[in-house]
């Protein structure tokens, strides 16, 4: 289930809608008003089983041809007597559930599909651990492109069969790229590309409008994608507690008016369909969206006043649009502190008698206050008041103890303002270039393990995002830096679920999610990591061919080498860095300028080599020497004018502290 995902401002739905530099998404459009009808006049259940069951089917078989994945799909629904003859409206539990068990089955029956998908090893295990091995097979790397593009729209627009396959067609596309997320959005986007395209055929400019109008949709798929996979690696990687309190914390600043039993009850059922969802059940995580969804619409009075227009949509649509609905008005909670949390005398009796029910009322009671925090922010409060009440309870005098429960909370709350704050200073006086530097330097020291590939797109990521979150205002600031780090530090923290960095980066992966952030910010430099001899290989290659290089391309690989040049001398300045990257810029400019290219590149390179400050000649291995190789320096273009060949010393002076 994916309800109530978003922290701070509500993430509204497709067409994208700017407000100063931070972008929302809206949720009508054309497109989809369009498709909503078309869906409303439609009812076909044999046809959503097979949708549903089509996108399970390519998010576990991510390799299959749209064709194979046809053919499984018709030889499990064949097997699954459950599923047949169902009624208008009608998916039993019992159906879902044969489904995702026949898919097993069929492929592990079937010693063609075992080697090709090289299943051989989940296939000897049980039920349990067989849906954990297939589960671990899933690829979410993004290596092939985010959407399904039509090259040819006047061919495609001229079919009508052609016309009638699209959806299925992105359907497949959309899972295989997506394995983790979740059915029901896929089902959602692949009618409003349906309906983009038909809407697009009836342009003069076909491709134009198609570019145009399915941009939206990509970026809402590439958001909503990334958020999945987090909820699920959350349940996955922390005990049932942690993802409970996730999802109370998310429930309740979506709905802060509604009582402490009905968001508990909630809160229960959400995270139950979330692990659904996880598991990759596409049919029961649509049957269980569309039975929350119910219950939701036929308790509005209760939960939010804000869902009365998504509750008029049909599914899957309405799923999506109360996601995406603002959060409720907050109450006035005046005559409700929260000092009976804190400085009443029964305080450590209600802890020991009910130590998770009374924590999570303290958690709900706390979001519905301050709904502008972000999910980790308020976590790291409740973790505080847990720690403070299993150190005041053992005291004689508990209430003294526990008594400074709000000035902790403060604390807390200010600590994390106060690192947002420094990272948005650090980032307006560096600017954004120079800051995504800084960033390469930071996290190479911290996890040198990673490629020098690895940690550009990584800090890329996090510089995009103090791009895009520190102009806001100061409590959207605080919220869009924190929303940013969970879902970036989360895709580190899968990279090294797979392939462990260090011991440093796995403390702070597996430790506490509430403090993940923090923990990351805390590190230093890796004193166990023993840098490799520089080899050719490892080091960008200064040849002809990048004269004629983009300057997108430059940069990633002049960023390469900082990272490079970081892992042999982690303890250099940032400034005697930059130097080496700035010699190794000044010389490309020189050498493409020349007649004979590859025999500068050579020459001034062993020129720059000697020069260098730093002893670095002892840190290669000459390896495979290419008369065109160039070594450590390459980087960010100062004055073209200047020689390669100007003392290092005068060039110091010109350097910029990043």
């Amino acid at each position: 289930m994916i309800v109530y995902l978003f922290n701070g401002a509500p993430l509204r739905f497709l067409e994208a809608v700017s407000i100063g530099r931070k972008i929302l998404l809206s949720w009508r459009t054309p497109a989809c008003e369009c498709a909503m009808q078309h869906m409303n006049s439609q009812n076909h259940p044999e046809e959503r089983l097979r949708d549903t069951t089509s996108i399970m089917v390519a998010q576990f078989l991510q390799k299959a041809t749209y064709e194979e994945v046809k053919t499984v799909v018709k030889e499990i629904l064949d097997l699954s007597e459950r599923c047949k003859h169902l009624k208008p409206h009608e998916l039993p539990s019992e159906c879902t559930h044969q489904l995702i068990s026949n898919f097993f089955k069929y492929i592990c029956n079937n010693q063609g599909m075992i080697d090709k998908y090289a299943f051989a090893d989940c296939c000897k295990t049980n039920n349990t651990t067989r849906l954990k091995c297939f589960l671990s097979y899933k690829r979410d790397d993004a290596v092939i492109s985010d959407i399904l593009l039509i090259s040819e729209p006047e061919l495609t627009c001229g079919l009508e069969d052609n016309l009638k396959s699209l959806k299925a067609r992105y359907s497949y596309e959309t899972s295989r790229r997506h394995p983790f997320l979740y059915g029901p959005t896929i089902l959602t986007m692949s009618a409003c590309y349906e309906t983009t395209v038909q809407s697009c055929c009836q342009e003069e400019n076909k491709t134009e409008c198609l570019q145009i109008k399915l941009e939206p949709i990509r970026k809402y798929i590439r958001e909503i994608s990334v958020r999945h996979h987090h909820l699920c690696e959350i349940g996955i990687k922390f005990n049932h507690k942690v993802a409970k309190a996730v999802e109370l914390v998310l429930l309740t600043k979506k709905q802060p008016k509604a009582n402490f039993s009905e968001i508990s009850k909630l809160t229960t059922e959400i995270k139950n369909l979330h692990e659904t969802c996880c598991e990759g059940n596409t049919a029961a995580c649509v049957l269980g969206r569309s039975q929350l969804m119910n219950y939701t619409c036929s308790h509005q009075a209760i939960l939010s006043s804000k869902i009365s227009q998504c509750c008029e949509q049909p599914e899957p649509f309405r799923g999506e649009c109360i996601i995406n609905s603002e959060n409720d008005d907050k109450p006035d909670l005046s005559s409700l502190p929260l000092r009976r949390f804190t400085e009443d005398p029964s305080v450590c009796k209600q802890f020991t008698d009910k130590q998770d029910d009374f924590l999570q009322e303290f958690l709900y009671e706390y979001s519905r206050r301050r709904p502008e925090l972000a999910v980790p922010v308020i976590l790291r409060v409740y973790t505080a008041y847990e720690n403070l009440l299993e150190k005041c309870c053992k005291l004689e005098n508990p209430l003294e103890c526990h008594s400074s429960g709000k000035e902790i909370f403060r604390g807390v709350v200010r600590e994390s303002h106060d690192r947002v704050k420094t990272h948005c200073d650090l980032h307006e006086k560096l600017g954004g270039s120079n800051f995504h530097d800084r960033l390469i330097v930071l996290y190479t020291k911290k996890a040198p393990q990673l490629s020098a590939q690895e940690l550009v797109v990584l800090t890329r990521k996090m510089a995009a995002a103090a791009s895009r979150c520190c102009p806001l205002r100061d409590e959207q600031q605080f919220a869009c830096i924190e929303d940013s780090a969970k879902l970036i530090l989360g895709a580190l923290c899968r990279r090294h679920s797979a392939e462990p960095v260090n011991a440093r980066v796995g403390h702070c992966c597996e430790d506490s999610y509430a403090l993940r952030k923090p923990c990351f910010d805390d590190l230093q430099v890796d004193a166990t990591y023993i840098s490799p001899p520089l080899s050719c290989d490892q080091v960008i290659s200064l040849k002809e061919e990048w004269c004629r290089a983009q300057e997108e391309e430059l940069q990633i690989e002049k960023q390469k080498l900082l990272s490079n040049l970081v892992k042999q001398k982690p303890h250099a300045t940032e400034k005697q860095l930059q130097s080496v990257v700035e010699d190794v810029t000044h010389l490309m400019e020189m050498c493409c300028r020349a007649e004979k290219r590859e025999t500068c590149f050579h020459k001034e390179l062993l020129c720059l080599w000697k020069d260098s400050e730093f002893d670095w000649r002892q840190r290669i291995t000459p390896r495979s020497f290419p008369k065109v190789f160039v070594d450590p320096r390459f980087q960010r273009g100062p004055d073209s004018s200047q020689s390669a060949n100007l003392s290092r010393k005068a060039k110091l002076h010109q350097n910029v502290p990043m």
